[in-house]
Order: C-alpha cells, then structure tokens, then sequence
C-alpha cells in the first residue's frame, strides 16, 4: 500500500505544479500582451542583461589575463634572482667530493629557496637533464608536496634545448587535494661533477585566483544590482510616459461612452500636454456637432411627429369627401369615375404613409414599446400569408408555407412581428415575378425564425444592406404595384431590433432573395445562431449532398444484395432473394407514387 499511495502523491504534487506553472504563464502572456510598461521593462532588462553579460566577459577576462601576466612577470624576476644565486654557490662550493655530500648540498639549497608563508607559496625541483652523461647522480629533489610530476615534458625539453635562457610555462598542479593554476619557470644549472641540471621554480597562484573570484562575484552582484536599477528605472520612465496614455485611452473610452463632458488633463508644454490640449479640443469639436445633431434630429423629428398629426385632420375631411365621391361614382361620366377611384387609391397610399411616419417618428424618439407574450409564431405567419392570398392571386403567385406540426411559441409583440411578416411577404410578391414564394418557419433552443424566400429578380451584390434604408429603391425607374411606402422594410427592421432580434436579407441576381427574421424564445436571451440558412443555395447545395449520400448508400447495398445473391447459388422453388424482394419493394414504392400523382398534396 505504501508504493503505490506514495506514486500517487508524487503524481498529484506534480500535476498541481504543472498546472501552477501553466497558470503562471498565461498570466505573463497576458501581462504582456496587455501592459506596455511590463513590456518595455522586460525588453530593457533583457537588453541590459546581454550588453551587461558582454561587457563583464570582456573585463573578467582582460583582468584575469592581466594578473596572469603580472604574475609570470614577478615570478621570472623571483626566479632569476635565486637561479643566479644557485648558480654560484654551485660554483664556489667544495662539497663535490661524494655523490653523498653534493646531495645534501642540493637538498639544503632547494629548500632554502621555498616559501611557505602567505597565499604566495613557491616550490622548488631539481632534476637531471636526460642528455647528462655525469657518473654522479643527484635527484630529482623536491621542497615540497608539489614534485617533478606536475612539470611538463615540453618545458623540460626547452630547458635542456635552450640553455642560456629562462623558460616560463602556465600549468595546472595539484596542491593538497586541490586543483589549481601555476607558473613554473625553468633554467639550467651547471652543477659540476654531476653535469647539467633543470631548476624549476613553481608558483601557486592562490592569490590571483582569490582575486579573479571576488571580482567574478562583484560582478555578478553588481551586474544583478544594476539590472534591478536598469529595470525600475525603464519602469518609472515608462509610468512617465504610459500612464497619460493609460488615461488618455480611459477618457476616450468614457466620451465613447457617451460622457461627452469627459476631458484629458493637460500640463506644460511637452509633447504629451500637446497630445491632451489636442485630444480636449477634439472632444469639444465633436461635442458640439453632436449637440448640433442631435438638435437637428429633435427639430426634424418634432416636423414629422407634428406635420403627421396635422395632417389628420385635413386627411380626415379629405376621407371622407373621397369616400363619398368614390360611393357616387356609378353616377359620374368614365374618366370622372376612373378619377374617382385613383383619388380613393391614393387617399389609402396616403394614410398609410402617415402611419408609417408616425411610427418611425415614435422610434427615432425611443418611444416604442413592446407588448410582450408568450405566442404561437406559426398563427402570425398564417394571418400574414392570408392577408396577402388576395393580393398573389392577382400577381399570379403562389404561396407555399412550411412550418413544423408542433408549436413555434416565442415571446414576442404579435402585432410588431405580423406587420414585419406582412411587409416581408408583400415586397416577396411586388418582386418574385409571378413565381412561387416560400414560407419556412424554424425553431432551436434558443430561437425561433421564419424565412421568405421569392424566385425574382434578386439583388445585386451589395444591395442586400441597402434593402432596409428608408424610401430606398433597387430600381427607381420600377413603378411600385402594390401601393408600398417605402418603409415598409425600414419600420420591420426597427420592430426585429426592438425584440432584441435580427432581420437580414440575401439575394442574387437571377435567384430571387430571402428575408430572414430570427427571434429570441425569451424576451431578455441572446441569439446564438438562426435555425434557418440565410442563403437558400447553401441550404439547396447541403440537401444535394445529402441526397447524394443516401443515393450511393443505397447503390451499396444494393452492391451487396447481389453479391450475397451470387454467393447464395440458385434459389428453391418460391423462394425470394435479396434482389427479388428489392424489386418488390421498388413497385411498392411504384404504386405509392402513382397514387401521390393521382391524389395532389393539398398546399396550404
């Protein structure tokens, strides 16, 4: 039980500093992405950190190559001195008699010559060259723990190639369990009896590598300290710089707002009071065209509000004088009649542009007001379609509705969503051209919508945003048939934003248009998608696949029908096989479609 609760402790403790460090990340992402002064910090220090890094290589290693040298440099004048001054006790000594004698010379000599105190140690070896012939031997001899195995062989053979001059080499010796870097300089000595001889002065060089380790760590510290400084200096420039900004956008996104009192402060004479004296005398600019705008609207919606209520009065009269003419007109000569009749036509196409002008007024104010409850859309569709039926028998038109046998209930204002379904279907009659118009009703979780899609003369690309504009016509020249006001389709717009849905329009020329009204199923929810396809060739491009599909699926059981026929053999007597029994079915289906052509399906 132990391993495996063990096992998974470890698991979990990484998986929890995995997502640790995932959240860390993002986070910085973030900061990023979103802060200009995090940006302009990191750069500067990461900037900093590489010039900073350069630098103290450069100067790390000119300093240590510098006390390198001043080192080589003191240990061949130290090195001189003393060779020279064995040189001549060898010379004037008269301990030559014995191997044994000139041993205890030599010994004594070289350890006369070593250091111990201090961190500047020196050692001291004598050893014979391999040239010398001498019968009288004398070493190697060492003063100390460091021997003749630390010198290199290379120095060796210039000492012995080279006798009148001093070499210097730089090496790597071990000095009580310690590795470390020394100079060892060589010279040969004549030592009499016993021939040619190398001396070798080594040198620790303690001193130098404490020196190169506290000026390593100084500029470690001194380089953190200074990437610190570099850093909080690189943010208080960037506050200087970013926080006017920062209130800048802050302002900007209030007057957007609509607080158009909203200003910038601005102090001195700097380029960034300059930007704030700019952005101030902006937003007074824009303010007082807005002020003036919107006193403009206020005048022009005030006319229009007043000369629609005025005008009923007169248009009143004029109603009813037109009505009694219109009712006498069987009594009147035939161009008076005929006079008659336009004059009451008219009379109506009047009327009702005041009424669509008094309710475009009433939105332009902000004065609608929705009556919501809770509604069958299908029922609206039904009275918006049959309200029209008069008006497609005329034209020709066929009107073909597809909805869904269950409720289509939504929150809505019945009224508004009738009048946008009537101007809808009205425009698909005036330009659908006699050909059949299409109906579709469609529901989701989260909407309900209802298309009309008519087989006329479509829109020019581009046109599909221009529908909705008030009094806009896609050809001026094309005489209005049904008696429209032009805002028809402006005033559904208004309705489908007022119910916090969409009224969006396609169309192609040779193809028609479709008109789609999507709805949310709750007044106070959001629309995620429509239930319908705006554009009816995608729509018509997917049920060709589909169908395609289902076509090659049942061309491959078919396949395999008859391959399981072939493989079965000959078939007993009343026996029916796979094949039989879709031939069967393929007259039943037959028979069935015979009876369809026979009795039509009733359109509704």
């Amino acid at each position: 039980m132990t391993g495996p609760t063990g096992a998974g402790g470890l698991g979990g403790l990484v998986s929890r500093v995995g997502s640790a460090l995932r959240r860390l990340w993002h986070r910085t992402v973030h900061l990023w992405r979103s802060s200009l002064g995090f940006r302009v910090v990191v750069v500067t220090m990461l900037l900093g950190v590489l010039v900073l890094t350069a630098v103290g290589t450069y100067l790390y290693g000119t300093i240590a190559q510098g006390l390198v040298d001043s080192r080589q440099r003191i240990a061949a004048e130290d090195s001189l001195r003393d060779a020279t001054d064995a040189q001549k006790r060898f010379d004037s000594t008269d301990q030559t008699d014995t191997q044994a004698k000139l041993t205890q010379f030599a010994t004594t000599l070289i350890n006369t010559y070593r250091r111990d105190a201090g961190n500047e140690p020196r050692y001291v070896v004598l050893t014979r060259f391999e040239e010398n012939t001498s019968p009288v031997i004398v070493g190697p001899l060492e003063s100390g723990s460091v021997g003749a195995r630390f010198i290199p062989e290379d120095l060796r053979t210039q000492v012995a190639a080279q006798p009148d001059r001093q070499h210097l080499q730089v090496t790597t010796i071990e000095e009580g369990g310690d590795t470390i870097s020394a100079v060892i300089v060589g010279q040969r000595i004549d030592t009499g009896v016993a021939g040619d001889y190398g001396l070798y002065f080594i040198y620790p060089m303690h001193r130098e590598r404490e020196i190169i380790s506290f000026i390593g760590q100084t500029f470690l510290l001194g380089g953190l300290a200074l990437i610190l400084l570099v850093g909080a200096i690189a943010f208080v420039v960037t506050r200087l710089v970013a926080d006017p900004v920062r209130r800048a956008a802050i302002t900007a996104e209030r007057f957007a707002e609509g607080n158009l009192d909203e200003r910038m402060p601005a102090k001195g004479e700097d380029d960034l009071a300059r930007l704030g004296m700019s952005f101030n005398g902006m937003a007074a600019s824009i303010q007082q065209q807005i002020a003036q705008l919107e006193n403009l609207s206020r005048v022009q919606q005030r006319f229009v509000s007043d000369v629609s209520h005025e005008l009923r009065t007169p248009l009143t009269t004029i109603r009813m004088a037109g009505d009694l003419i219109h009712d006498s007109r069987s009594s009147f000569e035939p161009t008076v009649a005929r006079s008659a009749e336009l004059l009451h036509h008219e009379l109506d196409r009047f009327e009702s542009l005041l009424t669509d002008l008094l309710e475009i007024s009433r939105f332009d104010a902000g004065a609608a007001v929705l009556e919501v409850e809770a509604s069958d859309l299908r029922a609206s569709v039904d009275r918006a379609v049959d309200a029209h039926r008069t008006l497609a028998a005329r034209k020709g038109t066929q009107l073909v509705v597809n909805q869904p046998d269950e409720p289509v209930i939504a929150e809505m204002d019945s009224r508004r969503i009738e009048r946008v379904l009537r101007n809808l279907v009205s425009n698909a009659i005036e330009h659908g051209e006699g050909l059949p118009i299409e109906v579709t009703i469609g529901s989701n979780d989260s909407a309900v919508a209802v298309t009309v899609r008519d087989h006329g003369v479509g829109l020019k690309p581009g046109e599909a945003a221009l529908v909705f504009t008030r009094f806009w016509r896609a050809d001026p020249a094309r005489a209005r048939t049904t008696g429209g006001t032009g805002l028809g389709l402006a005033i559904a717009l208004e309705d489908a934003r007022l119910h916090a849905g969409r009224l969006e329009a396609w169309g192609a020329l040779g193809e028609g248009s479709c008109f789609r009204l999507t709805l949310p199923r709750k007044a106070d929810a959001t629309i995620t998608s429509s239930p319908l396809p705006l554009s009816p060739l995608a729509a018509e491009a997917a049920e060709a696949a589909e169908a395609a599909e289902a076509a090659e699926a049942q061309a491959a059981e078919a396949a395999q029908a008859q391959a399981a026929e072939a493989a079965r053999g000959p078939l007993g007597p009343g026996e029916l096989g796979p094949g039989d029994s879709a031939r069967a079915a393929g007259f039943a289906d037959d028979d069935t479609l015979r009876l369809r052509r026979i009795v039509p399906e009733r359109t509704p």
